[in-house]
């Protein structure tokens, strides 16, 4: 049997070059490309195109969300599957909406990851207890994986949400929008409520997941 062509990308070297060692290592897997940025990854992945890309999620010039949309996209032949510390509901389900075929936490076992790399080559989908549980939760509450929570944001909270990211106070906001104080109070709550965040830390975050900021 031919060994499964992989990619793989992290932004750390000693994590990513540790991970390429060990799945060569199992005599299943050839790893033909490694990068250290989301750019780069899509950019080989276009030029060997493997059949499975290990991509972390967090990483410099493009996101490993933004490299599954991509890969899904424009290599249809090409599985996915995303390797990364997160296991916050806020990051699985944004990965899940961006078709990924498969997440795990990087404190697995390569017993456990190769079982998930062979899984997504032959075809099926391999995800983690964590994910599998955000999954269960949101589908039991009848909410769909694919509503993202940013597309229910009218224009005027999308100004806010982008104003908010660039580290605008509220009064700021209303100055630049031309609005009164209280409501731009209102449009930065109502846009925290529907996208469920917090504070400021947490919009942000949000946004550099999603490959949102400028």
């Amino acid at each position: 049997m031919n060994p499964i062509r992989l990619l793989v990308a992290d932004d750390h070297t000693i994590v990513r070059e540790g991970l390429v060692s060990m799945l060569e290592e199992t005599g299943e897997c050839q790893v033909v490309a490694q990068a250290a940025d989301g750019f780069a990854a899509m950019e080989l992945a276009l030029k060997t195109q493997p059949d499975v890309v290990v991509t972390d999620i967090s990483m410099p010039r493009m996101s490993g969300l933004e490299v599954v949309k991509r890969v899904r996209a424009e290599l249809p032949n090409t599985r996915t599957l995303v390797l990364t510390v997160h296991e916050e509901d806020e990051y699985i389900l944004p990965i899940l909406r961006a078709g990924a075929n498969g997440f795990l936490n990087k404190d697995t076992s390569v017993t456990e990851l190769m079982t998930a790399i062979k899984a997504i080559h032959a075809g099926q989908s391999y995800f983690g207890p964590r994910a599998a549980k955000a999954l269960a939760d949101r589908q039991s509450r009848g909410r769909s994986i694919s509503a993202d929570p940013y597309d229910s944001l009218t224009a005027r909270e999308r100004e806010t949400f982008h104003l908010v990211i660039q580290g605008k106070t509220t009064k700021e906001i209303a100055q630049i929008l031309d609005i009164g104080v209280k409501t731009a109070e209102n449009h930065r709550a109502r846009m925290m409520e529907k996208l469920g965040l917090r504070n400021t830390a947490e919009v942000v975050r949000f946004a550099a997941l999603r490959g949102l900021l400028s």
